[in-house]
């Protein structure tokens, strides 16, 4: 395995089939079209690759000066538990630390709390503000 990490837009097809493997587009319902205007509306990503086949992929949207959400940490399921996820997140997290981003927050899947908490993120409290309005 020779991993190489960018921070170029991936090829739109490769990051939809990473996507896939989320389960996460059977709500958005995302076309390949939307996601790779999506992806690159971010402020910075961040894709990993083996012999040129995105197998990981992370961003941040930003506002540049006081709050940073990272979204779409992404590793392909076979390459899951090689480093390549916190690896990703370094990066993500040390961009914003270098522009002095007062406020870094994730989403974070379901089942993977414990992958966060090792690299010193917290979860918010039931009492802190945040809430999210729900597809009807």
């Amino acid at each position: 395995m020779e991993l190489k990490y960018t921070t170029e837009i991936p090829d739109k097809d490769q990051f939809f089939a990473l996507f896939e493997t989320t389960g996460w587009n059977e709500e958005y319902q995302l076309s390949i079209d939307e996601l790779y205007d999506a992806l690159a509306s971010s402020w910075f990503m961040v894709s990993a690759y083996d012999s040129g086949t995105l197998v990981g992929f992370g961003r941040i949207i930003c506002d540049g000066i006081v709050h940073a959400l990272i979204l779409d940490l992404i590793v392909y399921p076979r390459y899951k538990y090689k480093g390549i996820g916190s690896a990703i997140l370094k990066e993500l997290v040390e961009k914003c630390k270098k522009h002095n981003i007062r406020d870094i927050q994730l989403f974070c899947a379901k089942g993977v709390i414990d992958f966060y908490l090792k690299h010193g993120f917290v979860e918010r409290p039931g009492d802190a503000p945040g809430m999210e309005l729900k597809k009807q």
